[in-house]
C-alpha cells in the first residue's frame, strides 16, 4: 500500500538527540523542600551549571533574584527564568515533552495528577501552558493540549526510531487514565506519539519509589540498540528477586530488526534510609545533555563502578556525578528533576 503523503508524521525524540536545553523547577519554601533546602538548592545550582557549560537552561521558579543568588557566578545569557507558581520540583513529570508533528516542534502538554492522586499538583499542571503564554518557547514551536490524557515524562523512553520502553505498573496504574486493558493504553500511546511498537516492562521496582515504577529509575535507552538497567546482586536485598526477573524480561526483548539488544548493567545503589524508611536511590536516573551525562552519586564507591559503565556506554560524552543525596530525600533523583527540550524548541 503506498503511504499517503498527507499522513502526518509523528517523532518523539530520543534524549540523546541534539537538544536546544534542558527545564529546572526551582525549589522553595512552599514546596515539600522546605526543611531541606539548605541541602537541596546546592544541588539544583551544581546540575544548573553543568547544563550551562552544555546547551541554554529553562528554570521556573518562586523568585528569580533567589535563584540568581544560588547560582552565583554564571552565564545567565544562556538561562530563561520565568516565575510561575509550583507545587514541586519535578520537572521530568510535569514539564512539556517535545515532539515532531511534519519535522515541526510541537509540546504536548498532558495532565500531571500527582502520580495518580497521591500529590497537591494543581500548580504544577498549570505550568507548561503558562510556560507557552509566556513566550518561553521559540516562536516556531506549537502547543498542543492533551490534558485529557495523565502522563508523565519519567514512564516512558523512547529511542527516537518509533520504539518506546515504559512499565506496566504505571501506565496501567489507578486513578490515571483506568485504562481497561495494556492493548487499550498502546493504542493511544502510539497515536500520540507516532509509535510502531512498545516494549512493556512487567517487573521491576525501586523501594520508597511513589511514582509506581517510572521506567527512567529502572532501564534506559542509550542508543536504539542499547539499554542500561539496575542489576542486583544481593540476594539478601529486598530488590533481588524483581530486578532479575526484570533483567531477564529485557534480555528477551528484541530490537526492531530481532536482535537482541545490548544491556548494560548499572549497580544496585546502596542502601540509604531517612527515618527507617529506604530512599528510592538508583544510577539509572542519569541525564544525556549535549556532549555529556549527568549522573547521581551517592558518595559509595558504587558511584564510580556506575559512571565507568556509562562512560562505556557514551564514549564521546562526558560523565559528570552529581551528589544526588539530598534528592533522593524527596523520593526522586537527578533525572526526575530536569526535562530535555530538543532542538528548536528554546
Amino acid at each position: 500500500m503506498t503511504k499517503n503523503d498527507n499522513t502526518p508524521t509523528l517523532q518523539l525524540p530520543a534524549e540523546w538527540e541534539t537538544q536546544s536545553g534542558v527545564m529546572l523547577t526551582w525549589p522553595h519554601q512552599a514546596t515539600d523542600w522546605k526543611p531541606y533546602l539548605n541541602e537541596v538548592i546546592p544541588c539544583f545550582a551544581a546540575i544548573a551549571r553543568a547544563i550551562v557549560r552544555k546547551e541554554k537552561l529553562l528554570i521556573v521558579c518562586a523568585s528569580i533574584n533567589e535563584v540568581k543568588t544560588a547560582l552565583g557566578n554564571i552565564d545567565e545569557s544562556r538561562i530563561i527564568f520565568r516565575e510561575i507558581p509550583s507545587n514541586d520540583t519535578w520537572a521530568r513529570d510535569h514539564a512539556p515533552i517535545g515532539v515532531r508533528l511534519n519535522g515541526n516542534p510541537y509540546i504536548y502538554d498532558f495532565t500531571f495528577n500527582g502520580w495518580g492522586l497521591k500529590f497537591p499538583a494543581a500548580a504544577d499542571n498549570q505550568i507548561t501552558k503558562k510556560l507557552f503564554e509566556s513566550r518561553a518557547f521559540s516562536p516556531r514551536t506549537g502547543y498542543r493540549d492533551m490534558r485529557n490524557i495523565v502522563l508523565e515524562g519519567g514512564s516512558i523512553e523512547s529511542d527516537g526510531e518509533g520504539t518506546l520502553l515504559t512499565t506496566r505498573r504505571c501506565l496501567l496504574s489507578d486513578n490515571r487514565n483506568n485504562y481497561k486493558s495494556k492493548t487499550e493504553a498502546a493504542a493511544c500511546l502510539q497515536m500520540i506519539f507516532g509509535l510502531k511498537r512498545i516494549l512493556w516492562l512487567d517487573k521491576g521496582y525501586l523501594a520508597g519509589d511513589d511514582t509506581d515504577c517510572h521506567i527512567d529509575t529502572l532501564a534506559r535507552f542509550c542508543d536504539p540498540r542499547t539499554i542500561a538497567y539496575v542489576r542486583c546482586t544481593d540476594k539478601n536485598d529486598e530488590h533481588f528477586k524483581e530486578l532479575s526477573q526484570m533483567e531477564q524480561e529485557l534480555q528477551r526483548f528484541k530490537t526492531r530488526d530481532g536482535k537482541p539488544y545490548r544491556l548494560i548493567p548499572l549497580p544496585m545503589a546502596e542502601a540509604i534510609y531517612e527515618s527507617g524508611e529506604r530512599l528510592p536511590a538508583t544510577y539509572a536516573n542519569f541525564l544525556i545533555i549535549n556532549g555529556a551525562v549527568l549522573t547521581p552519586a551517592y558518595n559509595s564507591s558504587l558511584d564510580e563502578v556506575a559512571r565507568s559503565q556509562l562512560q562505556t556506554t557514551f564514549p564521546d560524552r562526558e560523565i559528570i556525578g552529581v551528589d544526588c543525596r539530598p534528592l533522593i530525600k524527596q523520593r526522586g533523583s537527578l533525572h526526575c528533576v530536569t526535562m530535555q527540550l530538543p532542538e528548536e524548541f528554546l
